[in-house]
Order: structure tokens, then C-alpha cells, then sequence
């Protein structure tokens, strides 16, 4: 969804519906299996699941691991960019996932941002200008247990430093 759309949305409808909605709509993300159910009203707290279903078993009949890796993808960096507004650019630059056990059934991961991370970045990027984020998301099972550790590289910058860095390469 963009920018403009966004702005007349949010005349109607609080930023975390446009969020879960736009989310659950969109159609490369509906095709990870993901499903976001939860937004809290400050973007900080997003629920995700990912059900097992013939949409994403795989060979042996359990949970293909790209379902996992993509339905946790895009999470961070549009909270982040939501979060922080026009004045920083955000940007997914690198992912991982270490699998502890077959995803059996349906999985679950909580995406948390604090006030304190929050807080890090603007005085990281005031300082800096640009810095990368190590953001780590579990998928556990409605128990709690870890069926695979992700990890996302999200860089972050001033729009201003941005856009200088971006035409000095030209």
C-alpha cells in the first residue's frame, strides 16, 4: 500500500487495522502462510501465525521453511518504518533462520518493539547517521516452545544522510 493511500486510510481507520489489514491482503504475504492477528494501537506489538495446511507442507509434511522465513520478513522493517516516520529510511537488508525442531503445527512469533529501542535508534541515528539493527523473532508453538530462531538485519538511516550517500554514488 502506499504512502497516499496510508494518509486518506488513517481519516477512517487507526494505523494498526490499515497495518493487520494491509498485511492479511497483500498478496505475497498471503502466500507465506502468515497471518498477522494482533496489532497494538502504537505499531510496537505485532502477533503473527503461520498455520500448517497443504499451502505450506512440505515434502515430509511439515512446515516448508520458506513459509517461516517469509511470513517473518517484511514484520520489522514496516513497524520500524511506520513507527518512525518519513524522517528515516528502513531497510531489510539480511535474514537467517536456525530451525530447532519440524514445524509440526501452527507456529507463532511475537514482534516487539520497546520505547528503549525506540529511543536507541534516534539517538544511534543522531549520532551516526546510519547503523544496523540485529532484530531477533522466535516461532514458538501455543506452548511457548521454539521451533526455529529468525533473525533480521534492518538498516536504518537518516532520510537526509540517505539521500546524500545515495547521490554521492551516482
Amino acid at each position: 500500500m502506499n504512502h497516499k493511500a496510508i494518509t486518506l486510510l488513517q481519516k477512517f481507520f487507526k494505523k494498526s487495522t490499515i497495518f493487520k489489514t494491509g498485511f492479511n491482503l497483500n498478496i505475497p504475504y498471503r502466500r507465506s502462510s502468515g497471518r498477522i492477528y494482533f496489532v497494538s494501537d502504537n505499531l510496537q506489538t505485532v502477533k503473527i501465525k503461520i498455520p500448517l495446511s497443504y499451502k505450506n507442507k512440505n515434502y515430509v509434511g511439515t512446515m516448508f521453511g520458506g513459509s517461516m522465513s517469509a511470513a517473518t520478513d517484511p514484520i520489522y522493517m514496516i513497524q520500524l518504518i511506520t513507527i518512525l516516520g518519513n524522517d528515516y529510511v528502513v531497510w531489510d537488508k539480511a535474514g537467517s533462520i536456525k530451525f530447532k525442531r519440524p514445524g509440526s503445527k501452527t507456529l507463532y512469533a511475537n514482534f516487539i518493539i520497546t520505547n528503549e529501542l525506540l529511543e536507541q535508534i534516534k539517538s544511534d541515528i543522531n549520532q551516526h547517521n546510519e547503523k544496523d539493527y540485529h532484530m531477533k523473532v522466535d516461532l514458538t508453538d501455543k506452548d511457548g516452545i521454539i521451533y526455529a530462531e529468525v533473525e533480521r538485519i534492518i538498516y536504518i538511516a537518516s532520510k537526509y544522510h540517505y539521500k546524500n550517500k545515495k547521490h554521492l554514488k551516482s
